[in-house]
């Protein structure tokens, strides 16, 4: 499995319909951070650009991202387009890519905020990177702990 014993900062996204949620790890894998939150237009392709150039910016070793499965844990038309956006990162950044399973990532992230006093409209981008921190944390204590973690993370290196 891609990761497991690996060095060097990891970056995760939440994959989205109009915003993508960007979440780095500290070189030692340890603590996941929010980073930035892209946008694209409807109907625009998912901002793969973009996030290759955070990887080259922030010397990223792997990259992992958020796979929105059903609450049942099947897949649906976002899973097939966060599937083919891993996949495009994975050609294109040469660096291993990692699909994890999100479900229930953004709900974190909202009840966190509120707790905090963070007003959702007003934060929605905020928002989207803390759904990214709460998909690197759990991957990277996964990774710690040697758990193999939820569907979905086999990456597109993998089943």
């Amino acid at each position: 499995m891609s990761g497991a014993g690996g060095t060097g900062r990891v970056l995760a996204v939440d994959w989205g319909q109009r915003r993508f949620g960007v979440a780095v790890s500290d070189p030692s894998r340890l603590i996941a951070q929010p980073l930035v939150t892209l946008t694209r237009r409807p109907k625009q392709r998912a901002p793969v650009a973009a996030v290759l150039a955070l990887i080259t910016q922030h010397d990223i070793a792997e990259v992992v991202v958020g796979l929105p499965l059903t609450p049942e844990g099947g897949e649906g038309e976002a899973a097939h387009a966060a599937r083919a956006f891993a996949e495009a990162l994975a050609r294109r950044s040469g660096r291993p890519v990692t699909l994890w399973d999100e479900r229930l990532s953004t709900a974190r992230a909202l009840r966190a905020a509120r707790e905090a006093g963070v007003k959702d409209r007003d934060s929605r981008g905020r928002i989207d990177q803390m759904a990214a921190v709460v998909i690197l944390q759990s991957w990277l204590d996964a990774q710690r702990s040697g758990g193999a973690g939820a569907r979905g993370n086999g990456g597109t290196d993998g089943p």
